[in-house]
């Protein structure tokens, strides 16, 4: 048996992060679901520019769409919605068993990262399109985000809350989705079948923190201080999610939010996301076997999920060291590193990484729309 279905036996659903229609239609996902346990999909618009412009794959259906007369934005539109539609029925005997699992998340044009409004309109537009119970719509978790996840989730649509990095956003977020189902439930509207996931993005605070780390070892020169700079490098991600962590049980499974689950409500679970290794210094599996916790998700992309099928070991971790965590947070505050501050900047570089993705993958697909019209 694959060591990924472990991970269920302590309360942790693998998601697998990525979606491309060869693995689609050749059964490669079916497989997985059955072999390995994965039970939801992820995808984003670097995932889908990875997809379609790494593949032959989508070129009958471009050629049919721009010949049609699609806009260039009505070819990405299709193209995105039938694979996750096709996913959506892969896993929706999970989703029929678990109700808790099972989702594909989908993600509203990156564009509209700051545009509250317009973000919900799209949600709307994208949940009414694809017409499957197990779909997250992603929102991203900026200042803006709140409101549009509030009114999603009251709009009895499941949200993917996406690119979450520190206290604050989290704090924001899961108070939107709680304002959402108790404006259901003052509504007498069902909620017992809305669903929403909070999706930590772990191993880019490593990335961003280590640099900072390294710029600071390359200058000190007295040697405890530069070997205690040196024992901190690839420490804040796991740190960071511990706290987290104790957030989500500490909102989801105290007296307050109890009421709620006494009317049906569904927990917002905690998603780590971003869980590849960057530094090939760490163990390519670091961040799931450190982070395995009850009423949690890990979304892995697939070298990722190969590595943990060939030498992972599941076992309880993310609850335990939770005062160590806390530790290394104010170590590195103490050395000038605020990981609650700098998690901001590394969100505006998450959204902006999506919309250069989106937009290289706008491009080229322009460019073979217009191939194929001539």
């Amino acid at each position: 048996m694959s060591s990924l279905k472990d991970l269920h036996k302590f309360g942790q659903s693998p998601w697998y992060d990525n979606i491309e229609r060869g693995l689609l239609l050749s059964g490669g996902l079916k497989k997985m679901v059955d072999e390995d346990g994965i039970a939801g999909v992820t995808s984003n618009p670097s995932i889908f520019e990875k997809a379609i412009n790494g593949s032959q794959t989508y070129d009958t259906d471009i050629q049919k769409f721009s010949q049609q007369g699609e806009s260039v934005f009505g070819i990405y539109d299709e193209l995105t919605t039938t694979d996750v539609s096709t996913a959506a029925d892969i896993l929706a005997n999970v989703h029929q068993t678990s109700k808790i699992d099972g989702y594909v998340s989908i993600e509203v044009s990156p564009h509209l990262a700051h545009e509250t409004e317009k973000t919900v309109e799209e949600a709307r537009r994208l949940f009414a399109k694809i017409n499957k119970q197990n779909i997250m719509i992603k929102i991203p978790a900026t200042k803006e985000g709140p409101a549009a996840i509030r009114q999603c989730i009251a709009d009895g649509i499941s949200v993917n809350v996406t690119l979450i990095f520190n206290l604050r956003h989290y704090r924001a977020i899961t108070q939107a989705y709680i304002e959402g189902i108790k404006e259901r439930i003052g509504k007498g509207l069902p909620v017992d079948n809305i669903n929403s996931v909070a999706s930590f993005f772990v191993s880019r605070i490593d990335t961003y923190v280590d640099k900072l780390l390294d710029a600071a070892i390359s200058k000190e020169k007295d040697s405890a201080k530069r070997a205690e700079l040196q024992s901190l490098l690839g420490q804040a991600a796991v740190a960071q999610s511990k706290v987290m962590y104790a957030e989500f049980r500490k909102l989801f499974f105290g007296q307050e939010f109890a009421k709620l689950r006494k009317k049906g409500a569904n927990v917002q679970r905690f998603l780590l996301a971003s869980t590849s290794t960057k530094n090939p210094k760490f163990s390519d599996i670091k961040y799931i076997e450190e982070l395995i916790g009850e009423g949690t998700i890990n979304t892995i992309p697939q070298v990722t999920v190969d590595a943990f099928r060939d030498h992972g070991a599941a076992k309880s971790t993310l609850d335990e060291g939770l005062e160590e965590a806390k530790q290394v947070l104010t170590k590195l505050k103490g050395f000038g590193i605020d990981v609650e501050s700098v998690c901001q900047q590394i969100q505006d570089d998450g959204v902006q990484a999506f919309i250069d993705s989106y937009d290289k993958l706008i491009d080229s697909l322009e460019n073979k729309r217009k191939k194929f019209i001539s």
